[in-house]
């Protein structure tokens, strides 16, 4: 019973300070001309993954116009970078775009994502957005 409560207790401390480090990922000040910043990264399955199988992430994103996304970079609890194919970019009221990605460990595990886009003819790296998976 003491043994469950402490891993309880670990996983909540663990997920605080994800959610604080989390919202602190996020810029508040005004878009510049042509930039992109992420803003939530949504988990499927209420963050409880099978392992070795692929999963949509909807990753939500504020834009100055219409910048062009390269590709998804992602570090796994810090091992990375990981490269991904951006699929469904939808710009309008709610931009957003999708991402297949893994559950790759059993244990809780942060998973930390950025863009790659074009800003003025130059490639650019956006912030991170992060969340909590739980591989089962």
């Amino acid at each position: 019973m003491r043994r469950a409560s402490t891993l309880l207790i670990t996983v909540l401390v663990i997920g605080v300070i994800f959610l604080i480090s989390s919202c602190a990922t996020v810029p508040t000040e005004p878009l510049g001309e042509g930039e992109l910043r992420l803003l939530k990264m949504h988990v499927p399955a209420g963050g409880t993954l099978k392992l070795d199988r692929s999963y949509k992430f909807n990753i939500s994103f504020e834009a100055d116009g219409h910048p062009q996304i390269v590709r998804a970079i992602c570090f796994c609890s810090g091992n990375g970078p990981y490269y991904f194919k951006v699929e469904h970019v939808e710009y309008g009221s709610k931009p957003n775009f999708d991402v297949d990605l893994y559950a790759c460990l059993r244990e809780p595990h942060s998973l930390q994502c950025s863009v790659d886009y074009v800003r003025s003819g130059r490639t650019r790296r956006s912030n991170s957005v992060s969340c909590l998976v739980y591989g089962m």
